[in-house]
């Protein structure tokens, strides 16, 4: 899993970042030591816990300690440190919010303010010409690759190993799913399951192992899942139905929609998790 996703040179990358500033810091000034050790610390703990995961983390967008890192680093000790205004295009080179962006894109000019008086004015104007085009080149780099990966992961399994889609493959199979229902006289129902934020994943790891193999749970966003059952009978559908949320975590409301009711021309995911919050069911 590891190196399929990359993560052992990302590793081997932090860890060796983290030794050259250490071997940097004995020298320095106090601030500058302080600033480095602080810097080291990060990536040598970022480093070990270092995982690929599907989660996303929901705090301060660690993004933004890199570049209050590589500004305190410039502000400390400017005529040290003067090459690392240069490493703010590795930083806009992270995926990150667009406020984050915003507070990285204030950090580094004020970072060339730092440096300034120790250029000429001419050296001044080429390194800000320079360092704006490499960050600009970085970001636009960087928007495309979140772009890519955003359509991938509509068409890819959120997780390795687990039936667990995009919602945008739902809206797929479900033109599939009620051609084929009518094909062959099977009952096919969605059911729609609203959790609490921090339920959805583990809820979509249980619904995974409690489905047929030829079934498929989906995340419709942040606190939704929806998962296709398909029944011979609609009374085997209801037992199946009160099977897959009695194993659902405690405040779970589960909500089903026939297939064949569903007018899927106008239907997006929006309207389809918003459909089961609306309708009443007994069901828990």
């Amino acid at each position: 899993m590891q190196s399929k996703y990359k993560i052992s040179p990302l590793r081997a990358t932090l860890f060796a970042a983290a030794v050259v500033l250490a071997f940097w810091a004995p020298t320095a000034p106090l601030a500058a030591t302080i600033a480095l050790w602080l810097a080291v610390a990060w990536l040598f703990i970022t480093a070990l816990l270092l995982d690929f995961s599907h989660r996303r983390s929901r705090g301060l967008p660690w993004q933004l300690l890199a570049g209050t890192l590589l500004l305190s680093l410039i502000a400390v000790a400017p005529e040290r440190h003067l090459l690392l205004i240069w490493a703010w295009g590795a930083v806009f080179m992270l995926p990150q919010p667009r406020w984050v962006a915003t507070f990285n894109v204030c950090a580094a000019l004020l970072a060339c303010l730092i440096i300034q008086p120790l250029l000429t004015l001419p050296e001044w104007c080429l390194l800000v010409a320079s360092l704006g085009t490499l960050c600009l080149l970085a970001m636009a780099r960087t928007y495309l690759l979140v772009h890519l990966s955003s359509t991938m992961r509509q068409r890819l399994r959120l997780i390795p190993g687990l039936n667990l889609w995009a919602g945008e493959q739902l809206l797929r199979d479900l033109t599939k799913e009620q051609t084929r229902s009518e094909r062959e006289a099977i009952h096919a129902e969605v059911l729609v399951i609203h959790l609490r934020l921090h339920q959805l994943w583990p809820a979509a790891h249980k619904l995974c192992s409690l489905v047929y193999s030829f079934e498929n749970v989906y995340r419709l966003n942040a606190t939704t899942l929806a998962t296709l059952i398909l029944s011979k009978t609609p009374r085997e559908a209801e037992h199946r139905r009160h099977l897959l949320c009695a194993a659902l975590p405690e405040h779970a409301f589960c909500q089903p929609m026939p297939l064949m009711e569903l007018e899927l021309e106008a239907l997006t995911l929006e309207a389809l998790a918003q459909m089961g919050k609306q309708r009443p069911s007994d069901i828990s």
